[in-house]
């Protein structure tokens, strides 16, 4: 793999939904527990130098949810690559809500090359099944774990070694697998 051709792919499930009498599953907001650790999640980001140039979310309510509460702790440390303050380019976009492994490699795909750190924000199965068959190599126990359970508000970070057209089964190694909590979540 050439510093050209690596990217890293951050997969982010969202945090913990409510589940509101009479209200659909696109329009469900975070349960408190969420609001709590989708911060968590972008402190944790923050900490490790993780910085997104681009972020696809589902755009479910919790997704965007998350994701604003996340953006909130990169901007708060200035961390993005843009302009200090601003948060990097969201697109929301259809394809990930209910979307299966094999949907969001399509979706990666479609990544423009010049993007080096992508933020995908979505659901299960998809967020686990993406990373796992991305997967061809793990640091550590990370595999397991992201196999055996992907909670809400999980952070699977991944190295690419192939332009995102070239997104395949196998062609990543699973860096990191945290799931970043407020303590008492």
């Amino acid at each position: 793999m050439t510093i050209d051709e690596s990217r890293r792919l951050i997969v982010l499930r969202h945090a913990k939904s409510a589940w509101p009498d009479g209200v659909p599953d696109r329009d469900r907001p975070l349960a408190a527990r969420g609001l709590r650790n989708a911060p968590a999640a972008g402190r944790r980001l923050r900490a490790a130098g993780l910085r997104p140039d681009a972020v696809l979310c589902s755009p479910a309510r919790r997704t965007r949810q998350t994701w604003e509460l996340v953006a909130r702790e990169l901007v708060a440390q200035e961390l993005v690559t843009r302009e200090p303050g601003t948060v990097p380019g969201v697109r929301y976009d259809e394809r990930l809500y209910d979307a299966g492994g094999a949907d969001l490699l399509l979706v990666l795909r479609d990544v423009p090359e010049q993007v080096r750190t992508l933020l995908l924000v979505g659901h299960l199965p998809g967020v686990q099944e993406l990373t796992l068959a991305l997967a061809g190599e793990a640091v550590g126990d990370t595999r397991r774990r992201a196999a055996a359970k992907f909670p809400t508000s999980a952070l699977a970070v991944l190295t690419l070694g192939v332009p995102w057209a070239g997104a395949g089964e196998g062609v990543g190694v699973l860096t990191e697998f945290t799931v970043p909590r407020e303590p008492g979540s």
